[in-house]
C-alpha cells in the first residue's frame, strides 16, 4: 500500500528574461530534471511556476531546495530563477 505525503513544500520559479520560454514549456523541462519519484503538483502561468512537492522519509526540505537549485542552473532553464519571497 502506498501512503501519500503528509507535508509539502512550495517552490516558486519566475521568468526573469522575456526571451526565455513561457511557463507552460518550462514546467515540462523542470519536472523532467527533478527526481522522477517526487510527488509534484504544478501551477503554471506564463511568468511563474509553483511546484508543490510532497515530503516523505526520503524527500525533505533540504533535498528539495538543493535539487531545485541544481535544476534551475541547467541551461534548459536559462531565464528562470527561484523566487525566495
Amino acid at each position: 500500500m502506498t501512503t501519500s505525503p503528509v507535508d509539502y513544500v512550495d517552490v516558486v520559479a519566475v521568468r526573469d528574461d522575456r526571451s526565455a520560454p513561457v511557463g507552460e514549456t518550462t514546467v515540462i523541462r523542470l519536472l523532467g530534471l527533478l527526481p522522477g519519484h517526487w510527488s509534484c503538483i504544478p501551477e503554471v502561468a506564463a511568468d511563474r511556476i509553483r511546484l508543490r512537492i510532497g515530503l516523505d522519509a526520503t524527500t525533505d526540505r533540504t533535498a528539495v531546495s538543493h535539487a531545485v537549485t541544481q535544476v534551475l542552473a541547467d541551461s534548459a532553464l536559462r531565464g528562470w530563477s527561484r523566487d525566495h519571497a
